[in-house]
């Protein structure tokens, strides 16, 4: 694993108006990832020029960012925070900062609903705030492979110990689910099966998707006949295996909306 330079920055807001139509806002603690996945899209949306750049090897922590979120929770209108949607909320330096726990928390007291994205099992930690809260938190793992995942994602955690997190916290009765993506056409297209397998006795959701490129990726999207094949397949092994699954579409908006239903 490469050595992670670790810097601080001060920021102005902490709650930012989120580009996905199934969130109201995202808060990301730290710009930067150290689990440096080859397919991510984040380095082009990510507004620090030394951790797009150096991405994987330059973290930049928000050392206000509680300070910002404690005026903003009786500034905002009341909606759903994804966190985090350009890094992930539970790489290591969370581990040493608790950022994410204690924005959590603060959104949780405050009304806010949260949804919660990672490929960490350090999300366990915060399973007393979970556990409080219910009825108004999600929390999604990303898989992409059982196989080949070090060369998608070098410093992550297994995919194994992801399942086994997502399975505590189902357990407990926190809404779950497995994003299954990015798949890639001739990389990760033949474990789809496997990896429904694997969480199929698992009381949670998939959510599935294509790899899309952005700039500076090294993978090509696949064909529109290919898709068309994959997200067949996709549906027939969660039937074979009686797993509830929607493509990243409307279709799963409309399915995060049902559940979620509004506090307010």
């Amino acid at each position: 694993m490469i050595e992670i330079i670790v810097k601080s920055i001060r920021v102005k807001t902490a709650l930012s108006k989120s580009r996905l139509k199934e969130l109201d806002y995202s808060l990301n603690p730290y710009l930067g990832c150290a689990y440096s996945c080859t397919y991510c899209y984040a380095p082009n949306f990510t507004p620090n020029e030394e951790a797009s750049l150096n991405w994987g090897k330059v973290i930049i922590v928000k050392e206000n960012l509680l300070e910002i979120l404690r005026k903003e929770v009786f500034l905002k209108r009341k909606g759903t925070v994804g966190v985090s949607t350009i890094t992930d909320p539970y790489q290591p330096i969370e581990a040493l900062k608790k950022i994410t726990r204690e924005s959590i928390s603060l959104l949780l007291s405050h009304n806010f609903r949260v949804s919660i994205q990672t490929k960490s099992p350090l999300v366990l930690r915060d399973l007393d705030v979970l556990i409080q809260n219910k009825k108004k938190i999600d929390v999604g793992f990303t898989v992409t492979s059982l196989g080949r995942w070090k060369e998608l994602e070098p410093n992550a955690p297994p995919p194994k110990a992801r399942i086994r997190a997502l399975e505590r916290l189902s357990e407990e009765g926190i809404e779950t689910w497995l994003f299954l993506g990015p798949i890639i056409k001739g990389f990760n297209d033949h474990e789809i099966e496997s990896v429904i397998e694997e969480i199929s006795g698992i009381k949670t959701r998939i959510v599935f998707d294509k790899f899309r490129f952005y700039r500076g990726l090294k993978y090509k999207e696949g064909d529109t006949e290919w898709w068309k094949k994959v997200k067949e397949n996709i549906l027939n092994y969660c039937k074979k295996y009686n797993i509830e699954c929607h493509e990243e579409s409307e279709d799963w908006i409309y399915e995060r909306k049902r559940f979620f239903k509004p506090l307010f």
